[in-house]
């Protein structure tokens, strides 16, 4: 089964006046639906965008694997642990929040910041917190998750150019730039699409593109 979910249908969050602006694609905070709580470990794929100046104060997580990947702008974070960092375009990190974390997220930056952000289910609860950056992630160079049995793929296909989607239980495709075709459907930035037992599945570059591709078991394999 494919499923393709346009990026206008995403719930608005943020706060616009402190000049946070959230997309979500799945049910989060007074968001609520019940259909629609998550996808594999895949509890939330966020777009978020952060004027200058403009971020998240210190606040907790627990228990929750959190992805983020810059699209542009810099992304200042730190954390409870000591952990103090930049993020910028084309780097991916990776927070655990293990037994509990806290942190902070900021724009310290003079210009926009957009970045998308993906938290997943562990498959145990617990432990220490960590954090771990990828400085300039490139193509096919998975990123294995493994509390929550998940793996990410980076593609950057030119105009004309095929990616073979992987054979897993559940397979999640978000667009980040250009336009991709998968059968019938044309993805455009913000878009996603949901692949459930699919086999050799493929999207097509209409434009020069950028997507990520999560590749994971089934809901019932996660707590």
């Amino acid at each position: 089964m494919i499923q393709v979910r346009a990026g206008a249908e995403r719930y608005r969050g943020g706060d616009p006046e402190a000049g946070i602006e959230t997309l979500h694609a799945f049910s989060f905070g007074p968001h609520y639906d019940p259909g629609n709580l998550r996808f594999g470990a895949l509890i939330a794929c966020n777009e978020e965008r952060l004027a200058p100046g403009a971020g998240f104060d210190e606040h907790p997580h627990r228990d929750t694997e959190i992805v983020t990947w810059v699209v542009e702008g810099e992304l200042t974070h730190r954390d409870s642990t000591g952990h103090g960092t930049t993020v910028r375009p084309g780097d991916l990190a990776r927070l655990t929040a293990a037994g509990g974390v806290r942190h902070i997220e900021r724009n310290d930056g003079a210009g926009p910041l957009r970045f998308v952000q993906m938290w997943l289910a562990p498959t145990e609860f617990g432990g220490t917190p960590s954090y771990d950056v990828v400085r300039g992630l490139t193509d096919n160079t998975p990123y294995a998750v493994p509390r929550a049995g998940a793996t990410l793929h980076l593609r950057r296909p030119a105009p004309g150019e095929s990616v073979e989607l992987p054979t897993a239980p559940r397979v999640y495709v978000q667009v980040v730039r250009g336009e991709l075709r998968l059968g019938d459907a044309v993805l455009l930035p913000g878009d996603a699409a949901r692949l459930i037992d699919e086999h050799g599945a493929r999207l097509r570059a209409e434009t020069p593109a950028e997507c990520l591709i999560w590749e994971m078991g089934a809901e019932p394999g996660y707590v």
